[in-house]
């Protein structure tokens, strides 16, 4: 297997994710509130714990790993009343490939996109399944034959498999769900309480994670990093690039620079919409 370097691993997360996460636009949510769903949050679990089956909340919460408790459970097993698994997978497929289509513009047409989807479809199906069950469960559905839609599945198995990866990390160096969000906020310079993913958690209950992590020396007095905070944060995504370097190991050091330069105006176009 070919190691590239971490640099291009790194450079690959942050050109799918955007193309990946075109699927928790208003497009994609404006499909699952057709099929019956009471509001974002039960398509955005719909859609992404599909390829799961009708597993319960609990299972669902250990997969997803990074909402607080009790969150999966208001929306896993309700959304199974209203959809099954296969419609919720063909339904996110379909609005999530209509909204990258949209967002990509002219980018959408170019000849140059099959190549492009085929490259990211060829990592996204190859890498091990071993300890990645999200990921394990999109490798067992079909790749969408259509260019746009398949460069969509692909970046999708490519987000999850390193989500997978990440959440190994953060349990390797003892990061809650919770807690790996309170990280973020602070690497990103914001205070937890004013982070989207957590800022409506009671005042008590944040207040509580983030004693944690000063307890444990990661959080200093004021609410920011401590060296070890900071240190701990950079080895997990380290580990989490590394982690995720298997997928491309199946594509030459030429052709993983070439699907870095075909994806790049890709997700800038998708970046410049959604921003």
């Amino acid at each position: 297997m070919l190691l590239h370097p971490r640099a291009k691993v790194h450079r690959m997360f942050e050109l799918v994710e955007p193309i990946a996460t075109v699927t928790f636009s208003e497009v994609v949510n404006e499909a699952f509130l057709a099929l019956g769903m009471r509001n974002y949050w039960d398509g955005y679990f719909a859609g992404r714990a599909a390829p799961l089956g009708t597993a319960p909340a609990e299972v669902v919460h250990a997969v997803f790993y990074n909402f607080a408790p009790g969150e999966v459970a208001r929306h896993i097993p309700w959304v199974w009343g209203k959809t099954s698994p296969e419609e919720a997978i063909a339904v996110r497929e379909r609005a999530s490939a209509a909204a990258l289509r949209q967002m990509m513009g002219e980018h959408a047409d170019l000849p140059g996109l099959v190549r492009i989807a085929d490259l990211a479809t060829r990592a996204a199906v190859s890498a091990p399944i071993e300890g990645r069950a999200l990921y394990a469960g999109l490798r067992a559905l079909a790749v969408p034959g259509e260019p746009v839609a398949r460069l969509w599945h692909a970046a999708t198995l490519l987000r999850e498999h390193r989500g997978d990866g990440h959440n190994a990390a953060l349990v390797a160096h003892g990061i809650g769900g919770t807690e790996a969000h309170v990280l973020l906020a602070l690497s990103l310079g914001m205070k937890p309480e004013e982070f989207g993913r957590i800022h409506h958690l009671p005042a008590a209950q944040l207040a509580a994670v983030v004693d944690g992590l000063r307890s444990r020396g990661l959080v200093d007095a004021g609410g920011g990093f401590t060296d070890a905070g900071r240190t701990t944060k950079e080895r997990i995504e380290v580990l989490t690039d590394e982690l995720s370097a298997p997928a491309y190991g199946v594509l030459s050091a030429d052709e993983l620079d070439e699907l870095i330069a075909g994806l790049e105006p890709i997700a800038a176009a998708v970046q410049a919409l959604d921003g």
